[in-house]
């Protein structure tokens, strides 16, 4: 399987306009090219399928270990000519939730971009430490932001220590806007193709893609497959999707396929009711930014409310967990009614919250797991809660520990993001009391699904 994964010496480098550049400019060849992210990143796969035009999905090797990481690389990128993996953060960033960690367990070429913006000769120290800090499988680099005048000399650099050059980005006017969760959606940038297709005219004559191509054809490790129980009963699990939801890992969604799920995708902003489900999702995403148009769709927040009152089973994550707050606050501070499903409001605040890998240990039986029982998660939010709840506890690998998240038997709901893959339990767990609450509930759901 050829692979590589675009790593970058710190956050910002550019390694997502490298990454599409780099897609756009082999899809362009025609070859079939798979995306995946490292870590728990929902924006960057939305620009990765931009690009190539089908899914992009994540690898997490703090959420997954090595036999499912390897797993979901088989399973997403074994048919394709050649996996392209963006990295996260600086490439040493994150422990075991690295690039370096990935490309460890993957036995995957790592390629670093470096943002050459105000530096000449100091290039090749940045080089130098990356290339001996530890242990590593760079093949070299590529360098964004660098004048056509400094080429010569990051190919020089690249022959005096004994690495690839892969080839440069220059300055340019493509911009991609960003917000307070990182870079705004592909959906939201009117001009995205045509930026994306001029990223990959700019690849074509810079970046060395022979080189790359070249280069990330290496053996593939071998692993275990994973054994993912199917039921019978196919439930209807209705998941939120639209431009407030959209924060949704693909691979969750597809592993309760594999069980046996029928997934119907519905609008809190646009439609009027839940779809007729055994079960309901509530994605993250950026409900703060359209809750005056959320609050005026009483009837859909009245649906919500009463199937979970009802006891449709429920996972409401981040931006789905503030939906369900009696207020919302906007950026403005404006508050507007939300489903009332939970008391209290919530409301933003001026840096990130709790952000980053967390462990979740339940203090009380619930959708997902029962009491004592634990799953890793992750939290990415600048929007806070005066009522977080009190069924998990979390806790960061520094020994921090705090509450969070309401639960019952039929919901979960909080900030933390679940990743079904890092404990495909939590996902069976919830597929059962979906069948439960069809087989008692008896509701006719064979209208179409999405």
């Amino acid at each position: 399987m050829r692979r590589i994964i675009i790593g970058g010496t710190k956050s910002g480098c550019g390694k997502t306009t490298v990454t599409c550049a780099v897609l756009a400019a082999l899809k362009k060849r025609g070859l079939n090219v798979s995306a995946f992210k490292c870590g728990p990143d929902y924006i960057d796969p939305m620009f990765h399928r931009k690009v190539i035009g089908v899914n992009s999905h994540n690898l997490d090797s703090f959420f997954c270990g090595r036999d499912t990481i390897l797993e979901l690389l088989n399973e997403y990128g074994s048919t394709s000519d050649i996996s392209v993996i963006e990295g996260v953060m600086g490439f040493y960033d994150g422990t075991s939730g690295s690039a370096h960690s990935l490309s460890e367990i993957t036995e995957t070429p790592a390629v670093i971009v470096i943002d050459c913006k105000g530096m000449s000769d100091s290039i090749g120290a940045v080089m130098s430490g990356f290339l001996s800090y530890r242990p590593n499988r760079i093949a070299g680099f590529i360098f964004d932001r660098l004048p056509e005048k400094l080429i010569p000399l990051a190919e020089r650099l690249c022959d005096e220590l004994g690495t690839e050059y892969f080839g440069c980005l220059p300055k340019c006017d493509i911009t991609i806007e960003s917000r307070h969760l990182g870079l705004v959606t592909a959906d939201e940038i009117a001009d995205i193709q045509l930026k994306l297709e001029s990223l990959g005219e700019l690849a074509k004559r810079y970046i060395c893609l022979d080189k790359i191509i070249s280069s990330c054809d290496v053996p593939s490790p071998v692993y275990k497959p994973l054994d993912i129980p199917v039921f019978a009963g196919n439930p209807a699990v209705a998941v939120a999707r639209d431009s407030a939801f959209c924060f949704i890992y693909q691979e969750n969604i597809e592993l309760l396929e594999k069980m046996g799920c029928r997934i119907k995708y519905f609008s809190p902003l646009t439609d009027s009711e839940v779809p007729a489900a055994d079960g309901l999702i509530l994605s993250g995403g950026y409900p703060e930014l359209y809750a005056k148009e959320l609050s005026a769709n009483k009837p859909m927040l009245e649906s919500v409310k009463k199937c979970i009152s009802g006891g449709m089973p429920t996972i409401a994550e981040c931006g789905g967990f503030m939906y369900l707050h009696d207020e919302l606050a906007d950026k403005s501070g404006a508050m507007y009614s939300m489903a009332g499903v939970i008391s209290g409001r919530a409301f933003p605040t001026e840096r990130l919250q709790r952000f980053g890998y967390i462990t979740l240990n339940a203090n009380h039986d619930n959708v997902i797991c029962g009491k004592g029982g634990n799953i890793r998660a992750h939290e990415f939010h600048y929007w806070d809660s005066t009522n977080c709840g009190s069924g998990f506890t979390a806790e960061k690998r520094d020994g921090r520990t705090w509450d969070c998240c309401h639960v019952s038997d039929s919901l979960y709901a909080g900030f933390p993001h679940i990743y079904f893959y890092s404990d495909i339990t939590a996902a069976e767990n919830y597929v059962k009391k979906c069948i439960v609450y069809g087989e008692r509930n008896g509701q006719d759901k064979t209208d179409s699904t999405d």
